[in-house]
């Protein structure tokens, strides 16, 4: 990775890289081999195989007897928790100072973990760090050379401050794949994953925003994998309208933690949601009316967000 500066063993703090697996007999193992070749020097590895109907947990056995002595490595297998019971159970196993959070079907990018571990050090106020990605198919044929840019259109400019962070997460979601490195004090505040989502992250990463706690670096630092079974890209209606019902019921309840403008736009930002389940429902009055209050709400927040700024700007 350009610009990253290697560190020397003495000096840098252990990084647990997390891996949750899932039926992912056809790529677990090029995951696993790209925590090997990032050259971090202070790693190790906990893996939880997730209840596999296929041939994951063995391929993850193979390759761990494989690699005997390269790396420090804890592997569970147990029965289906789900992937938040699941990034909580690997958490609590880990013994490093940060955690680097992983997928089975994504894989690691060279001198991702030095340039993140580099900057929460230099940044010891924010608890977490997000990268970029590289977004490959199913062959690992490239598609995108950046996922927040190229895949989910976001304007990476928002995240150069905390407030645009705050924008960015609540009304403008981008962040797919491993691309977070987590200090593991930070889960004492925000209490790890919700067990009770099936999609968690944007959850997670509201509870960070509302604490500024999120940073950025304009880097890739892994491959985030499309691949047709992607349980956060799935075109089923159903499951859509299940996982937007959980989006909604998540942005209602975390109103209370942020300050106006943002609990205005996280408010506009449920009523896109509602709108989204609506259209897929085929109801066209609630889609309306969704719609109009999205857009209205949107406008206010804008109007405080000028005027917050005006006023800071003239203390």
């Amino acid at each position: 990775m350009v610009g990253a500066v290697p560190m020397k063993p003495t000096e840098a703090p252990l990084v647990s890289v997390l891996i949750p697996a899932y039926n992912h007999e056809r790529y677990v193992e090029r995951c696993l081999d790209s925590v090997l070749e990032d050259p971090y020097p202070s790693k190790e590895l906990i893996i939880i195989d997730d209840g596999s109907t296929d041939n994951t947990g063995e391929l993850i056995a193979e390759w761990i007897a494989r690699h005997r002595g390269e790396i420090p490595v804890e592997y569970v297998r147990r029965d289906n928790r789900g992937i938040a019971a699941t990034l909580n159970e690997l958490a609590a196993r880990a013994h490093g100072e940060f955690l680097r959070l992983g997928a089975s079907d994504d894989y690691l990018l060279p001198g991702g973990l030095d340039t993140q571990v580099g900057y929460l050090l230099a940044h010891p106020r924010k608890w977490v760090v997000i990268g970029d990605s590289i977004v490959v198919d199913r062959e690992g044929r490239l598609m995108h050379q950046s996922g927040m840019r190229d895949l989910h259109h976001a304007d990476l400019r928002l995240y150069s401050t905390d407030e645009g962070i705050r924008v960015a997460v609540i009304s403008q979601w981008a962040i797919g794949g491993p691309v977070a490195l987590v200090r593991k004090r930070a889960l004492e505040t925000v209490a790890g994953w919700n067990e009770t989502l099936c999609i968690d992250d944007w959850d997670f990463f509201l509870r960070l925003a509302a604490h500024d706690a999120i940073g950025f670096i304009d880097a890739q630092v892994c491959a985030y994998r499309i691949h047709g079974e992607n349980m956060s890209r799935t075109r089923d209606r159903k499951a859509r309208i299940l996982n937007l019902t959980e989006s909604q019921d998540v942005a209602l309840r975390r109103q209370a933690m942020f300050s106006e403008p943002y609990r205005t736009l996280l408010r506009a930002e449920s009523h896109h949601i509602s709108a989204k389940i609506s259209f897929l429902k085929g109801e066209l009055w609630p889609l309306m009316v969704h719609m109009a209050a999205y857009l209205s709400l949107g406008v206010v927040s804008r109007f405080k967000m000028r005027a917050t700024t005006h006023v800071v700007e003239h203390a």
